[in-house]
């Protein structure tokens, strides 16, 4: 499938590459407010015809894009890998709960957004009265990088089957991945070009805010989710914004730490880190600090980082982590003062007595040359 969109372009361009190898993965223009009113003119003009489809038409329609990702799910589980770093498995599960949603929507979406009728009062009692959803237009979904699939189209899937046209502007380094959503979007409903991609970097996030969209969906961090709505409150544009956090998790002296090591663990690996829910600190209380430590930095020498499909661990495809901490095949995972090296970044330590007189807790375990803690959350979502 072609990365390169043949739609007019800005003179410059970009390149998406390979968080785990360089590897130029696509080529992409970066679409300026011209590209981005185009996109949303041609969205407009298409969202009557899908509208007037109705329910059902739009249910049949949302099934075929379906079935059509589940056959392409090698194909696309591949490109995440490529493009955004995470192992198969993660990817995969992206796959598989978009498929869900994808059902989900089809199949409810007139039950949800349907006619239905309403009560009347005692002073109306001879009237009768209905609700109704009517489609807004033309959504805007800005969507991440750390889950570039489950995200964004939990977004544009939920507004397709509502009757709204979507212009969708992918993470600047995730675009491969969100160009083959709208293309499989565009083969399997090819008579309905209600998904338009744009591509770029914040400047095209911007321009898209306001393009006179009728509402807009991001996900991101809390500083842009902030530019994004100050941006939209120009034209009073609706948004629905999903924000990164910071969470912390308590182990109580009472707690199963085992269980604790484990979800501990989890939470802060799992997709390298790079979710709105992942676990950012830990709180242990004094009593069973040391005896948990040691639980969580038995299994994470476990852990097989590193740029493979089958690793537990992947790059992250934020360029500064990328840059400053690769993943580390091979190596072991071992806790500060362990050898380890200088801990690249700022801010508390992610392991911390709840109890103790204000020592300082050795940090979360580490691969030599790569940091374990979540990565920054400048443009990832949950």
């Amino acid at each position: 499938m072609a990365m390169t969109q043949d739609r007019p372009t800005r003179a410059r361009g970009f390149v998406s590459t390979s968080p785990a190898t360089g590897e130029v993965v696509g080529s992409f223009p970066l679409d300026g407010p011209e590209q981005v009113a185009a996109a949303v003119a041609r969205a407009r003009e298409a969202q009557r015809g899908w509208a007037e489809l109705g329910f059902d038409g739009r249910r049949r329609a949302l099934q075929a894009y379906k079935a059509l990702l589940v056959r392409r799910t090698d194909e696309l589980v591949a490109l995440v890998h490529r493009e955004n770093g995470k192992p198969h498995d993660d990817a995969l599960i992206e796959v598989v709960l978009i498929v869900e949603h994808l059902d989900w929507a089809a199949r409810n979406a007139a039950r949800v957004l349907g006619r239905r009728r309403a009560p009347s009062t005692l002073l109306l009692a001879n009237h009768a009265a209905s609700v109704e959803y009517q489609p807004l237009g033309v959504v805007g979904v800005i969507g991440p990088w750390n889950y570039p699939v489950f995200t964004p189209l939990g977004s544009i899937v939920y507004a397709l089957a509502a009757g709204n046209a979507v212009v969708f502007k992918p993470s600047e380094l995730t675009p491969a991945v969100g160009c083959f959503l709208a293309d499989t979007f565009a083969d399997a409903v090819g008579d309905q070009p209600v998904v338009q991609v744009v591509t770029g970097d914040g400047a095209t996030g911007h321009a898209l805010c306001l393009a006179g969209v009728d509402k807009i969906a991001f996900t991101g961090s809390p500083g842009t989710g902030r530019r994004v709505m100050a941006a939209c409150a120009e034209r009073l544009t609706p948004v629905v914004l999903e924000l990164g956090g910071k969470d912390a998790m308590v182990v109580d002296a009472d707690a199963d730490l085992d269980a604790a090591a484990e979800q501990a663990l989890w939470g802060g690996m799992a997709n390298a880190g790079q979710t709105c829910l992942a676990v950012e600190r830990v709180y242990v209380v004094d009593q069973v600090y040391d005896r948990f430590l040691a639980r969580l930095v038995e299994r994470a020498d476990r852990v097989r980082p590193g740029p493979g499909p089958g690793a537990d661990f992947g790059p992250s495809p934020s360029p500064r982590p990328a840059r400053d901490h690769p993943a580390a095949p091979g190596r072991r995972l071992r806790p500060r003062g362990q050898g380890g090296g200088r801990r690249p970044g700022r801010g508390p330590p992610p392991l911390r007595r709840a109890g103790g007189a204000g020592r300082r807790a050795p940090r979360r375990p580490r691969a030599p040359g790569g940091d374990l803690r979540p990565g920054p959350a400048g443009g990832a979502g949950p």
